[in-house]
């Protein structure tokens, strides 16, 4: 990118209305998100014909893919929020050296869990919460996303340091390639190939890599402002450590998601394959949901990032009343139609009785806490973006852990069933009134423009 492009980006990221440039930053992300969710959806239903048990593996295995995107999300989000800092104060060199530091830190960390996850696969099934009867299918499907860790962990920090440059549509490019590629394999791998399980882990797979490599391409081509270069890596902690601390909350985030799966599945699986399968369809309706608030939040970061590096902290604080408003509006929407619709959308899925009547009071729930996501979300993002790690962290870990972790443990014992279908909502409810004082608080302090 030569100097003239440069100067274009930086006048279109920080003079930009900030509602339209969201808007335009936030529509491919929330195409990207919706079509990963409509893979991971298509997986799910595609598997459901194999069967109750097989249908459970994808619920197992959706733990594995958390914990390989919790270290992605750590190195991508972490690298994308100060490189887009430093784009704001115009220090590209700096940007280019946090970009090829986070992305082959990605690599490497990658390649280590899927060494480590194929030697000892059995037990790590049985850690995400397997039953005997579902081990198979989720070890068949596991082996193909471990050998794809590295291309899965990559991906996100390309992803994550296109977006923060504000180049959403080179991201999503990269990732609705792979995601239809992935619908496409599905049937052919599962069915005509006659693989079941592991054609879904394969599909995904390729898919994985394919997305990987669209997205470095854009690096190659020189399309973006930082560069990605194996002599720009980092040897100084301080940087290694600046990363790992702003990415911290993502990290959290997705890896808490990991844990609370496994506890969802074990609390679960007490009541059988059906109970398993019914959160599993649940859970993946609700990231359908959810994928739209978190596009257009996800187009709030480099608004957020690049006009706070910057110094005209006002525009920081019109995004972020902007994105909250509109994610409301958009996951109403979508919770309403899901609320109405519970039983016809699982039936898509597995049309089991024993799966449709625990999963039905289970996705009610859900939809009403889409209400309260929003907002929380966004409040999150926000002080990750502006490198308020600490706070960050520990709004991360509300959701997943701080509340979850003790409700799944402490509800399904007094509730039965009932425990294990709210729990979730339950938690996302509890956040948001952790949230609003914290903001609230924050923006009381914030400075005037200093730009």
């Amino acid at each position: 990118m030569n100097e003239s492009q440069q100067i274009a980006q930086y006048q279109k990221m920080t003079q930009t209305p900030v509602s339209l440039l969201i808007i335009k930053l936030g529509v491919p992300t929330i195409l990207s998100m919706l079509i990963t969710s409509i893979y991971n959806m298509a997986d799910t239903y595609f598997v459901g014909q194999l069967g109750t048990s097989a249908s459970g593996a994808i619920g197992i295995v959706f733990g594995l893919m958390a914990i390989l995107q919790a270290f992605g999300f750590m190195f991508g989000h972490g690298a994308g929020s100060i490189l887009s800092r430093k784009l704001g104060e115009k220090d590209t060199d700096s940007a280019s050296r946090f970009a090829s530091t986070g992305f082959f830190l990605s690599l490497l960390f990658g390649l280590l869990i899927g060494i480590f996850g194929l030697l000892f696969i059995t037990p790590l099934m049985y850690l995400l919460g397997s039953t005997d009867t579902i081990l198979p299918y989720a070890k068949q499907y596991a082996t193909y996303i471990l050998l794809a860790a590295p291309f899965m962990t990559g991906s996100c920090v390309l992803n994550n340091i296109l977006r923060y440059e504000g180049r959403a549509a080179f991201a999503m490019i990269g990732l609705v390639s792979g995601g239809l590629l992935n619908i496409a394999l599905d049937p052919l791998f599962i069915f005509v190939f006659h693989m079941g399980t592991a054609g879904a882990g394969a599909a995904t797979a390729i898919s994985q890599c394919v997305s990987f490599f669209l997205l470095l391409l854009m690096f190659l081509l020189r399309r973006t402002q930082s560069r990605l270069s194996l002599r720009l890596f980092s040897r100084r902690f301080s940087d290694i450590a600046k990363i790992v601390a702003t990415g911290f909350p993502s990290l959290i985030r997705q890896g808490l998601g990991s844990i609370s799966t496994m506890l969802l599945n074990g609390q679960a699986a007490v009541y059988g394959d059906a109970a398993v399968a019914a959160m599993s369809i649940v859970n993946r309706i609700s990231m359908l949901i959810f994928s739209v608030g978190l596009g257009i939040g996800q187009g709030f970061q480099p608004v957020a990032a690049f006009n706070y590096g910057a110094g005209k902290f006002s525009r920081v604080r019109k995004g972020f009343w902007f994105t909250a408003a509109a994610g409301e509006v958009l996951l109403g929407t979508a919770a309403v139609f899901c609320f109405l619709f519970a039983a016809p959308l699982i039936t898509l899925f597995r049309n089991d009785p024993a799966v449709i009547s625990f999963g039905i009071p289970a996705l009610w729930f859900q939809c009403v806490a889409c209400l309260f996501q929003p907002f929380a979300v966004c409040t999150n993002m926000l002080f990750q973006s502006i490198g308020k790690s600490g706070l960050a962290s520990l709004l991360s870990s509300l959701r997943n852990g701080i509340f979850f972790i003790p409700l799944i443990l402490l509800l399904p014992a007094l509730y039965g069933t009932l425990g294990v279908q709210i729990t979730q909502a339950a938690a996302d409810v509890l956040s948001f009134f952790v949230c609003v004082p914290l903001l609230l608080r924050y923006f009381k302090h914030l400075p005037k423009d200093t730009n």
